[in-house]
């Protein structure tokens, strides 16, 4: 094979091929946490692949631009392959359903695409599959999504895991009260979000701000923890906005306790996301074998109105192939019923096909092949290719 020959069957950087056992197996676990979805009342829902860059854009409070897979069309828009399919699913209801008042559920299943140099054994094409809850503003609703998250993981086959909960609104409060200007909160969130308390010391100390203020944002990196970690936050809050959204975490777990998933989940009060468009409760899951976060989520009560439809909103997506490879690592990842059947016939075809079609009937995807190589080599083909036996007529 030449050089051209040999970089055409190579994947660029960032992506990847997956076949047979694999991809059964990741079909069985999309199909598991889907099902758990349907069970909600939550019904599908899919959008383009691509969209207008303006649907992403650093107002929207999205992806970073430069992560962004950007091209244009023939009138010269700029298109942007979809990073994040909540923004998405905000456009489209804002298109079809402005008038609605009634809340709304879906779920969705598709790969996007994130423009990153920085892989660390991340994928830049990823599956995801989530849900989303628009126009319900409750704790109820932040409750449900929490608890479908818990059980659809549950589901999928995965046993140890935990949701770890915060809000958003506690920092921002901390920030408003503090004066910050948005250069330096948006600098403080990532300090913050990677734990780095120095750096975040070092920025505060820079600035004209109360000390009481420097002390409560600089003790959020320690209010992490179960249930009794709100009592400490909400002595440690300085301003009703952060005041109330500890009641909101507290009303949030009550209702877990009744759906009976609270020995799930725990808090995080440090917990600040990427995406901008967060509002209040937010949530990520994490189980051991996978290097982040398994499962995203969280209230965005004021992304619906950047496409002209007020409404509040909540929901999140679970990293499917992220979920597969911790279930894959601890060796629970769900099998998927085999039910290939490779048939070598030798003379009579009809006889062959005839057999084949009654395979086929009974619910058996059936391969009909002439036996022309040694026996051996079709047992070995069945073996690499998802095939569960060899008949021989």
């Amino acid at each position: 094979m030449d050089i051209m020959g040999k970089r055409l069957v190579h994947t660029p950087e960032g992506v990847r091929d997956i076949y047979g056992k694999e991809y059964a197996s990741k079909q069985t676990i999309q199909r598991l946490f889907h099902d758990k979805l349907h069970s909600y009342g939550y019904q599908d829902i899919q959008t383009p692949t691509f969209e207008f860059f303006d649907v992403f854009s650093r107002e929207i409070g999205t992806t970073p631009s430069k992560e962004l897979y950007k091209f244009f069309d023939k009138e010269g828009n700029t298109l942007v392959l979809r990073p994040d399919f909540t923004p998405s699913i905000a456009r489209c209801a804002a298109k079809y359903f402005m008038d609605e008042s009634i809340p709304l559920r879906f779920c969705y299943l598709g790969n996007n695409f994130i423009n990153t140099s920085n892989l660390q054994g991340k994928l830049k094409e990823t599956t995801q599959m989530g849900a989303e809850l628009l126009g319900d503003a409750s704790p109820e609703a932040d409750a449900e999504m929490i608890a479908m998250l818990v059980e659809a993981l549950l589901n999928s086959g995965l046993k140890e895991f935990q949701v770890s909960v915060g809000q958003i609104d506690y920092f921002k409060g901390l920030c408003a009260h503090a004066q910050l200007d948005e250069e330096t909160e948006f600098a403080l969130r990532e300090f913050i979000s990677n734990r780095n308390e120095f750096g975040a010391q070092e920025l505060l100390l820079g600035k004209k701000i109360p000390e009481s203020s420097i002390q409560a944002l600089l003790g959020v990196n320690n209010l992490f923890g179960s249930y009794e970690i709100l009592d400490k936050a909400l002595e440690a809050a300085d301003n009703s906005r952060s005041r109330k959204a500890i009641e909101r975490l507290k009303q949030v777990y009550e209702l877990l306790k009744v759906y009976g998933v609270d020995q799930y989940i725990s808090f995080d009060l440090a917990m600040v996301s990427k995406y901008n468009y967060y509002t209040g409760v937010i949530f990520n899951a994490y189980t051991y074998q996978a290097g982040s976060a398994i499962a995203k989520g969280g209230r965005y009560d004021n992304l619906l109105e950047k496409f002209g439809k007020p409404s509040p909103a909540t929901g999140f997506v679970v990293l499917i192939d992220d979920l597969m490879t911790a279930l894959t690592r601890q060796k629970i990842c769900p099998e998927s019923e085999n039910k290939n059947i490779l048939l070598l016939y030798t003379e009579n075809f009809s006889d062959a096909l005839a057999k084949t079609r009654e395979y086929r009937d009974q619910g058996y995807s059936t391969a009909l092949m002439k036996l022309e190589q040694p026996k051996e080599q079709y047992m070995e083909f069945a073996r690499d290719n998802n095939f569960s036996k060899v008949i021989v007529l």
